[in-house]
Formats: C-alpha cells, structure tokens, sequence
C-alpha cells in the first residue's frame, strides 16, 4: 500500500479527449504512486484504452496534463515515453512470434541501449546482451523456454514474454492493458501471482476486465464510464460503492 504523501510517479489533471461528438476521455484526474497497483476498470466503450494510449503517447489529449515523474509529457511521442520509462503491454500481442522468447527480449534489450537491429546473427555472441535477456526471462519464469518461438508458446506465456519486454526496458511504471484477456483461469491465476510481486519492480496501471483479478491485485480502483472518473478508492469502497454496483458490477441495489 502507498503513503499518499509520496509523489505520483503519473498524475493525470483534467484530461480530455474527442472524437466528433463522442468525449472519450470527459475530465479525468488520476494518480499513480510509487508501489502501488492501480486498477481502472468500466464497460465495454468507457475509454480505458484512450485513456492509455494517451498516457502513451499515441493519442494526443485535446486538453489537460499527464505528468510523469513530474515531467509534462506534452509534445512527447511513444519512443521518447518509453526511454524515460512508460512500459506498456497491449490488449494484442506486440511480439515476433518468429523469434525465440529470447531474441523477443534482445530486441527490447537493444531498443533501451539505442543499438541496431541490422546485424542480428553476431549480437547472440554478445554474452552481456544474452545475459541480460535471460535475466528478464528468469524474472517471468519463462527461462526454460528461451529458445522456443513466442509462436509456439501459450497464450499465459505469451503475455508474461509481454512483461520481460516491458521489463527490459527498465520502466518506472507499467501500463498493463487487459493481460487477462483470452486466459482460463488457470492462466489468469498464475499470471495475477507474478503481477502481484510485478509492484516492487515499478507501479502499475491496470486496465483489466477480470474483476477476480482487480480485487486481488489492486490497492486502489478508479471506475470509468463513458470517459469519466466516477469513483476512486481501494476494492472494499468501489465494492460497496451503489453507483459502481448499479453502473457496472451489474447489481441493483435498495
């Protein structure tokens, strides 16, 4: 749990983003603190992803800041995001399934240090940067299965490669979209363990569907419907929040 005298390592004011006459993000203000996990959650349609891709940096908002470690990040696109320490995982699959787990992570290893991709055949001799791949992949548990193409590993193993991705770039915080997503709940229970201890690396924000999942994992929740922050607090608030139960969880309430 954080101390909220911490400074937020995101703070989103005011945001706002259209599209036509559709407000896909309509004013939201959120904070993201040192170890925590913050979970946002909403149906189907409320903007969660918007609201990610313009943490981002794909959307640019229409209105408002996203500070991250208290620089505004106005101006910034993804590349310069993720260098300063944005790492994100999507609702698809970003990999190449033709590689290996471990070229995958070289990739991104090569990404952070700024070196080519050109000559790909020498740099499995470079030792350091095969070393710190593994490093990644014994951090997912996905070590044994290294030189196995991502195309032939499982669904679960596909997202955890996803991470040691994220995770080879050093990120100061994580933007985790729907790693549920596709999962039995076999998978989803061994991937909400590793994202449990996933805080102590960096923060997370947390779109996710699986609510199992949410209240396990999350210190707080923020609830998004139709591009608005409606409610912001830990998982016994939100659940016995009668807005949040009426308006997503699906439940009447007297």
């Amino acid at each position: 749990m954080t101390d909220q005298a911490t400074q937020p390592v995101l703070e989103i004011s005011e945001l706002y983003k259209s599209f036509g006459a559709l407000k896909a993000t309509d004013g939201v203000n959120l904070t993201l603190y040192p170890g925590e996990i913050h979970a946002l959650i909403g149906p189907n349609g409320a903007g969660k992803s918007t609201l990610i891709r313009q943490i981002s940096g794909e959307y640019p908002p229409d209105s408002g800041t996203i500070r991250f470690l208290g620089q505004d990040l106005a101006g910034l696109g993804v590349a310069d995001r993720a260098q300063l320490g944005l790492g994100r995982t999507f609702q698809v699959s970003s990999l190449a399934l033709e590689f290996s787990a471990l070229r995958n992570v070289m990739l991104a290893v090569q990404a952070k240090s700024g070196s080519s991709f050109r000559f790909f055949k020498p740099v499995m001799k470079d030792r350091d940067l095969v070393d710190g791949a593994m490093k990644m992949l014994e951090k997912v548990g996905l070590q044994d299965r290294a030189h196995i193409p991502a195309a032939e590993l499982s669904h679960g193993e596909r997202r955890q490669l996803e991470i040691a991705l994220a995770l080879a770039l050093k990120p100061k915080a994580f933007l985790l979209d729907e790693p549920m997503a596709g999962m039995g709940p076999e998978g989803s229970k061994t991937l909400t363990g590793f994202l449990g201890g996933l805080r102590d690396q960096a923060p997370i924000l947390l779109v996710e569907h699986d609510m199992d999942a949410v209240f396990a994992l999350a210190d707080r929740i923020s609830v998004l419907v139709y591009g608005r922050v409606v409610a912001t607090g830990t998982v016994d608030e939100i659940r016995g929040n009668r807005i949040v139960r009426e308006a997503y969880l699906g439940e009447e309430t007297s």
